[in-house]
């Protein structure tokens, strides 16, 4: 056999590219009678399409860690509609919450956050993630907390507010056996005489004076108090002691600074029926904090009206003298004090055991 009469293997064109050909063209993919023992058919690689122009993707890569992060970032900023309420939230700077949102709402491709220079509130697509991201976080951190709690030794950190003077002059110093009992332990506290709310500010525990805690809440009673009327022995051997409420019109009176006129309400303690009296009083000095109206009582600048826990010390001294003890003063300051913590199916071990120790500190009242 010559060169020339050798024959060479058949190269068919498929009519579809992912097929192989046949001898009429149907597609069969089996060679033909003349081709079956010629050599092997070998298919052509499909014809290429022209690529089309896309644009590249340039959105950054997210981990998981910052998911989480940024998450919080915008559900914070959604609870407080405040940047600089968030950050001191979650213990960050300013900036770095508007980093982590920005970096979410860059990578999601949407804005998430409407900032104006008076204003801050949420998108239409940062309200639904919201919405949706939220009870999800909520219930893993629960459940991280209960694995913790479930793990031993307490530990973490415990978000606390309290009213400046409470939290000053008693539950502040109150929290140092409770370190040396539970070290694992860390506590942030907040003091301030602003109902502040639990859930948005995202606070664990809250020590409310008041008469009625909110029903929305668990509130675990840790004492009783009561409001003193006080003064001065120096004042009072100046301008004389009342005898009855009507008289504090004509007295110099130490009012807590609140809107409106000041009016002091009285109930006599044995009156049959209960005998009330509402006295306008007015003097040198209205303040919002009683420690500072304390202070004034002891100068000798007139009547304070005042929670026992804050004139404790200068009554058992003899630097405070009360006054009309046969009243008692209603609707002003709360009668007990509270542990307040939001409703959860789980309290974390940290706020049991804060409340316990709080309990036992306080018993007794003061």
């Amino acid at each position: 056999m010559t060169k020339s009469s050798a024959r060479r293997p058949t190269v068919a064109i498929a009519a579809d590219p992912f097929e192989l050909p046949s001898s009429t063209g149907a597609g069969t993919g089996r060679p033909s009678a003349s081709e079956a023992g010629s050599g092997p058919v070998i298919p052509t690689a499909p014809p290429r399409s022209t690529p089309q122009a896309t644009w590249p993707d340039l959105r950054p890569e997210i981990r998981d860690e910052q998911l989480w992060s940024q998450l919080q970032a915008l559900i914070a900023v959604a609870r407080l509609s405040s940047f600089t309420r968030a950050a001191q939230r979650l213990s960050l700077s300013k900036a770095a919450v508007s980093q982590r949102i920005s970096d979410l709402e860059r990578h999601l491709g949407q804005q998430l956050v409407q900032r104006t220079t008076r204003s801050v509130r949420l998108s239409e697509a940062g309200q639904r993630l919201v919405e949706q991201a939220e009870p999800g976080l909520v219930l893993l951190s629960r459940s991280l907390t209960e694995a913790r709690d479930a793990a031993g030794a307490p530990r973490g950190l415990l978000r606390v507010t309290a009213p400046v003077a409470l939290g000053r002059q008693h539950v502040a110093p109150m929290l140092v056996p409770f370190f040396e009992r539970y070290p694992d332990l860390r506590i942030e506290l907040d003091l301030s005489d602003r109902l502040v709310p639990l859930t948005q500010e995202g606070f664990d525990l809250a020590i409310r004076h008041t008469s009625q805690p909110p029903d929305t809440h668990v509130a675990f009673k840790l004492c009783e108090s009561r409001a003193l009327l006080l003064a001065s022995p120096s004042y009072l051997a100046r301008a004389g002691r009342p005898q009855h409420p009507a008289e504090l019109a004509q007295h110099r009176c130490l009012p807590y600074l609140r809107p409106g006129p000041a009016h002091w309400f009285f109930e006599r303690r044995a009156g049959v029926p209960a005998e009330r009296l509402r006295v306008p009083v007015q003097g040198l000095l209205r303040a919002g904090n009683s420690e500072v109206l304390r202070d004034a009582a002891l100068a000798g600048l007139g009547l304070a009206l005042l929670p026992d826990f804050s004139a404790r010390d200068a009554v058992r001294d003899g630097q405070l003298i009360e006054v009309l003890p046969d009243w008692r003063v209603v609707g002003f300051f709360g009668e007990a004090i509270y542990a307040v913590h939001p409703w959860s199916s789980h309290t974390p071990q940290g706020v049991r055991l804060l409340i316990e120790h709080l309990k036992a500190a306080m018993n007794g009242g003061f």
